[in-house]
């Protein structure tokens, strides 16, 4: 007895979802054991297992709702339905009534469940030390007592604390934690930076301008969390209509109650009238959607993310990383001397071969990747933050960065040249020039590449008469680039996290249902906000996933169009079970008045109509 005692203690000890399950496993054991009749030599009908460990909580929470605030859901009905059972006798009813409720309200329970967003991996992102130059002095201190006017000094490979401004030194910032550009930003006196954003190379000195919760990464923060909170949930369907379901149940049970004067038959009515299929009818179909979704590299963390996509007019679609894969390649090499293509490449490759910047990397990675040749050895490698680098390579004296570095090195473009380059930065490209001897060799193109299936998924989302809309924090050129390539027609650049918030915001204003697509901690909050955050799981942020309602592990997006067609099959599953069980419902209630069905046949009855909602709901696990 003490050893049953210890494990029934361990039982109510676990979680709310484990000792569901398990008291949901103990009561089906019960029914199962009630109606084959294998324990009849025990005083009471072990059925009542299940009514006590499933019905009771039931009755409790439908007095509480009515006590407290008159609150009129299913378990009302269903309440009704148990006390009335048991009080004729019919204890297998009782218990297979609840059963079946909390079996719906568990399935509600694992698919409805919210994820909580990963705030708290977001405010780790938050510096927690600065270095305050006093009198010459250095100091570190916590990032918090830090003020505004304080000269701060930034290391390479360190976070910025604050918000401020650049006031000795040159830098290239990696920005992606608020704008999510693929590309750094090259910074130097009087640029403003941003907290939370990471000093790539190059030590600088900055004032603060925006300290605690003024900075940029605070009100990242505060962002995510407001968003959330302005969610809204989705009322179950049985609940909403919980009301008239009491009335019209209790006026029929009443009426015949008193015209036959029989009531068993007011009894079965309670019974069959119970909404357990119309219950079951939401949360099997999506728990049957979501695994359909997870065959196509879709993991739902939010069980009602589905219906609210089903409803999605605008899909709205970050650039980098969604959309492009996120990492510069080279597109182009041309030659502007007696060079060679492949020798202009070449030499610009040895050059940045120990850089640190990531266009040089690219560079790099892509000649590797094109031309496969070892790449030739260099001397006398300098780097200037924010130009570009410069090195001996195969006897001559190469020097590959923007035209800033070409004219302070008195390296002229022709104007032919400069016409041409004009042309792919008015693409959103950028351009490294290459001279040899101070003189112009050529120049490569760098580009942010659109993923091969981006176009195609685009022209299937708007034949399903969903439009996509650009959000985006890079340039006009590169933003407007990308949308011609793709038939994007509603296109916002320069986009920071306040401001993709607040274009979905707008659309939403407008009656619309939005979806965001995103994978940059910038996203977040418009992940957060939107009807419907979609996160690219397998490149995007712990804190852009977490955020969002549904992660695209794979970030195969192609099977984006599956997923928002799978939502309107799945509601159109949905209408068709709660119709089934509804229509079945109130033929069982006309059975039931006539008295052809009995409490105990009245339940099985609509336990079949559970069954067969199931198995229609389940036919979404294998549907194209």
């Amino acid at each position: 007895m003490k050893k049953i005692m210890k494990k029934l203690e361990h039982v109510l000890e676990l979680g709310g979802t484990k000792k569901d399950i398990i008291f949901l496993a103990i009561s089906g054991v019960a029914l199962i054991l009630s109606i084959t009749g294998v324990l009849k030599f025990l005083p009471f009908d072990i059925s009542w297992v299940s009514i006590i460990l499933c019905g009771l909580p039931i009755v409790l929470e439908a007095v509480i709702g009515l006590v407290t605030a008159f609150d009129i859901k299913a378990d009302v009905l269903v309440s009704l339905a148990l006390i009335a059972s048991v009080c004729i006798g019919e204890d297998f009813a009782a218990g297979e009534v609840a059963f079946i409720m909390q079996l719906g309200g568990l399935l509600e329970e694992l698919t409805v469940a919210r994820a909580r967003a990963g705030i708290e991996k977001l405010v780790h992102l938050t510096p927690q030390t600065a270095r305050v130059i006093n009198d010459g002095k250095e100091t570190t201190i916590a990032a918090e007592l830090v003020k505004v006017g304080d000269l701060i000094r930034v290391l390479p490979g360190e976070t910025i604390p604050v918000d401020g401004m650049i006031v000795s030194g040159q830098t290239s910032i990696n920005q992606a934690v608020m704008t999510g550009e693929s590309l750094p930003a090259d910074k130097t006196v009087g640029d403003e930076v941003s907290s939370g954003t990471v000093n790539q190379f190059g030590a600088f000195e900055m004032k603060a301008s925006k300290v605690g919760e003024d900075s940029s990464i605070q009100r990242m923060i505060r962002l995510v969390q407001s968003a959330d909170a302005g969610k809204a949930k989705i009322v179950g369907l049985a609940d909403r209509w919980a009301t008239w379901i009491v009335v019209i149940a209790l006026s029929a049970a009443a009426l015949t109650w008193i015209i036959s004067g029989q009531i068993t038959r007011a009894v079965t009515i309670l019974v069959v009238f119970c909404p357990c299929a119309l219950v079951l009818a939401t949360p099997t179909a999506i728990m049957a959607a979501i695994g359909n979704a997870t065959k196509h590299g879709f993991l739902v963390r939010e069980g009602d993310a589905l219906e609210r996509l089903a409803k999605v007019s605008r899909i709205t679609f970050d650039k980098t990383g969604t959309l492009t894969y996120g990492t510069p390649k080279v597109i182009h090499v041309k030659s502007v001397s007696d060079m060679t293509d492949d020798k202009v490449y070449s030499v610009c490759a040895s050059a940045e071969l120990m850089s640190e910047h990531p266009l040089g990397k690219a560079v790099v990675q892509c000649y590797k990747s094109d031309i496969g040749n070892d790449i030739e050895e260099r001397e006398n490698f300098v780097m200037t933050p924010g130009r570009g680098v410069e090195a001996d390579v195969a006897g001559c004296h190469i020097t590959a960065g923007n035209l800033r570095m070409m004219s302070e090195k008195n390296i002229i473009i022709p104007e032919n040249v400069s016409s041409d380059v004009d042309g792919y930065i008015k693409e959103g490209c950028t351009v490294i020039y290459v001279a040899s001897d101070n003189m112009l060799a050529g120049y490569i193109v760098l580009s942010d590449t659109i993923r091969t299936e981006s176009r195609n998924m685009i022209d299937r989302l708007n034949a399903l008469d969903v439009k996509p809309v650009l959000l985006t924090g890079d340039n006009p050129n590169a933003a407007g680039s990308i949308g011609r390539q793709l038939h994007i027609e509603d296109i916002h650049s320069e986009c920071l996290p306040e401001d993709k918030l607040k274009y979905i915001q707008d659309y939403q204003k407008d009656g619309m249902k939005v979806c965001m697509i995103g994978d940059g901690i910038n996203d977040a909050p418009a992940l957060k906000s939107a009807d419907v955050g979609i996160a690219m799981g397998g490149v995007g942020s712990d804190i852009a996933v977490d955020a969002a309602d549904i992660a695209l592990v794979d970030d195969d997006i192609k099977e984006l169009p599956h997923l928002i067609a799978l939502s309107k099959r799945m509601m159109t599953t949905i209408k068709i079970n709660m119709t089934f069980s509804m229509t079945l419902n109130f033929l069982a209630i006309g059975l039931a008045i006539a008295g052809i069905l009995n409490p105990v046949v009245g339940a099985l009855v609509h336990n079949a109509g559970s069954v067969l909602v199931i198995i229609n709901s389940a036919l979404l696990l294998k549907w194209k």
